[in-house]
């Protein structure tokens, strides 16, 4: 029986306003890290000595003179956010009208003389044991967590390099040259899509390896541009695909033309030669630069 009554470490049972028995809360979770400090919440606070928050509140605030700012201090409502305080709006309502307190460790401690209750008591030394343990644990762990902040500034770096990239290929400047991973399929997808929603006139494509899924990437094209489509081994397959997508994106023309070893992609005039075939895009390392030497014109006429 006595053994069916002990808690583990740091756990603790508490009543809540409403009378009912709480499940039992590991106190270590209930610390935050805000202003480089550890700190609790005034309704977890609460909630652990089996009092109404405001009540909590009111009794610190007859003895406000016990809790300076280092004991004691009220959020704002971006430290709410940025720390993702979530429950607070099922605690205080959803559009949070109070800010609530925080108490660091002393302010903890200074608490139990304010509530003036063996529960209080009890509850204290649990919660400073609790302040401890998490402690330790940043110490012992400092290392880990400082490697931590180190690859999350190199995935920050990394996110910056990525939105640029994204900026221009949004915008009116077009990429002019890049490498593929094996494995970046999406991303060279993307690219070419967005080269092709570009054209304003006319596409070229020369490819030796054209499927069904080169002509859905060709259907993300404005209503009019026209797809002139030059491959080496034009099959009854990739006839019928173009027939079938005609009907609903109208405007794609195939040419038998042999003497091509490289992929060429023309949009307007601007020419990219392409590493790889369209429908293989970033299934291997490949690479894509657009050319000076020609328009797309000249590039034509001499095939």
């Amino acid at each position: 029986m006595e053994n069916s009554k002990k808690k583990s470490k740091h756990n603790i049972e508490t009543v809540a306003e409403y009378g009912f028995m709480l499940k039992p809360v590991r106190i270590e979770s209930l610390i935050h890290i805000i202003r480089e400090q550890q700190v609790m919440l005034d309704s977890d606070l609460a909630r652990l000595y089996g009092v109404e928050t405001k009540v909590l509140n009111q009794a610190v605030k007859r003895n406000i003179q016990r809790f300076p700012e280092d004991f004691m201090f009220q959020l704002t409502k971006e430290e709410c956010l940025r720390s993702q305080i979530v429950t607070l709006n099922e605690r205080r309502g959803h559009h949070l009208k109070y800010m609530p307190y925080v108490f660091t460790e002393n302010g903890v401690a200074m608490l139990s003389s304010v509530l003036r209750s063996d529960k209080a008591i009890e509850v204290n030394i649990n919660i400073m044991r609790a302040f401890s343990a998490m402690r330790n644990f940043l110490m012992n762990n400092a290392a880990i967590f400082q490697r931590m902040d180190q690859l999350e500034m190199k995935q920050l770096k990394t996110d910056e390099k990525v939105d640029a990239i994204l900026d221009k290929l949004g915008g009116d400047e077009k990429p002019r040259e890049g490498v593929f991973f094996n494995g970046q399929i999406f991303d060279a997808y993307a690219l070419i899509a967005d080269l092709i929603r570009q054209a304003k006139k006319r596409i070229v494509l020369i490819d030796n390896y054209v499927d069904d899924t080169v002509l859905t990437q060709l259907s993300k094209r404005t209503p009019g541009v026209t797809v002139d489509i030059y491959d080496g081994q034009i099959s009854k397959q990739i006839r019928l695909d173009v027939e079938k997508h005609n009907g609903q994106y109208p405007g794609v023309t195939l040419h038998k033309y042999t003497k091509a070893h490289d992929r060429f992609l023309i949009i307007d005039e601007d020419v990219y030669h392409i590493g790889a075939s369209l429908k293989d895009l970033g299934k291997k390392l490949f690479a894509f630069s657009k050319m000076e030497v020609m328009t797309g014109a000249e590039l034509i006429a001499g095939l």
